[in-house]
Parts: structure tokens; C-alpha cells; sequence
């Protein structure tokens, strides 16, 4: 799993709908994930610290976690099927520990709200993500290119902690 933080909102061109942008740590790849417009503005007004005067819906769920005793550790987006991502909201009380099945949009607006991290499957990032910087992932590729071709038999051997017959002797 990789860790994400909320990049922002942005509007798809075409058909203007909001997509909920994550990126990863070193900014290397985006996930854009399309959601609804009640979503988006519960998502900017988390990213911009906005109190309602009244609580949302995701306010209310975290006030019923607060007030529950419920932690929640981390949301995980764990997969993608027909072009719908999945989520789950983990949570803990005490010693019990449960998953909830959410909507991504839904748990990233109550993750922002409860300050947990917002984490995805490996699987999903490598088929639905889209890189930032292609010339950092260039330059990754060509320094492993060079690595691959300089490497000898022996610089295995010798990371691995083992001994070659001559060093033995």
C-alpha cells in the first residue's frame, strides 16, 4: 500500500465533472478519481478548514466517531472494478477493530476531517494512476538501466552476504 494526500479538486474538462486528485509522497504519481459535486465541496471545505453552521454529513459522521469512542486509523482504497473505485473506512474501538465498505469520495472527505491517512493497493495505483513527473520516472529508468548493465556476477554474491570460493580460501 502507498500513502496519498488530497492534491486538490479539479474539474474535468470535457464533461466538467470534479475529480479528487491523490498524490503520493515524493509527487511522483497522481490518482484521479471522478466524484460527485457534493463530495468536491465537502472535499474543499475539509481542505480549507471551513466550519459549516451546521454539521454535513461528513461532519456528523465523525462526531459520531468522537463521540463513540471510535478511532478511525487510516482509509484504504483497495480496488477497481468496471471503473468504480472501492474504499473502506478502518476503524478501531478499543481492542475492536472493524472495516466498513465506503465510497472513496465519502472516506477521503471523512479522513480529512479526522486527520487520518488515506492510503491505496499498489494494485491500483499501477493501473490507474498517471505519472506527475516524467522526468524524474526517466531519469529512475535510465540510473536502473546502468545499474543492470554494470552488474557483475559477483556484486550479487557479495550483497548477499556470501563468500565466492576464492574469498574462502
Amino acid at each position: 500500500m502507498i500513502e496519498m494526500k488530497v492534491a486538490g479538486i479539479a474539474l474535468d474538462a470535457v464533461n466538467r465533472s470534479p475529480i479528487v486528485l491523490l498524490k503520493d509522497g515524493s509527487d511522483r504519481r497522481a490518482l484521479p478519481i471522478y466524484i460527485g459535486q457534493d463530495q468536491a465541496k465537502s472535499i474543499i471545505g475539509a481542505l480549507e478548514n471551513q466550519q459549516p453552521p451546521r454539521p454535513l454529513t461528513h461532519d456528523l459522521i465523525a462526531n459520531f466517531f468522537q463521540v463513540w469512542g471510535m478511532e478511525l486509523d487510516r482509509i484504504i482504497i483497495h480496488s477497481l472494478q468496471d471503473n468504480t473505485f472501492y474504499a473502506v473506512l478502518c476503524l478501531h474501538q478499543g481492542e475492536i477493530k472493524k472495516e466498513i465498505d465506503c465510497r472513496p469520495s465519502d472516506a477521503i472527505a471523512i479522513a480529512l476531517r479526522t486527520n487520518s491517512p488515506i492510503w491505496v493497493m499498489e494494485e491500483v495505483i499501477a493501473h490507474a494512476s498517471i505519472p506527475v513527473d516524467r522526468d524524474a520516472d526517466e531519469e529512475e529508468r535510465q540510473a536502473f538501466r546502468e545499474f543492470v548493465e554494470n552488474l557483475r556476477p559477483e556484486d550479487l554474491i557479495q550483497r548477499r552476504g556470501f563468500q565466492t570460493d576464492n574469498e574462502q580460501q
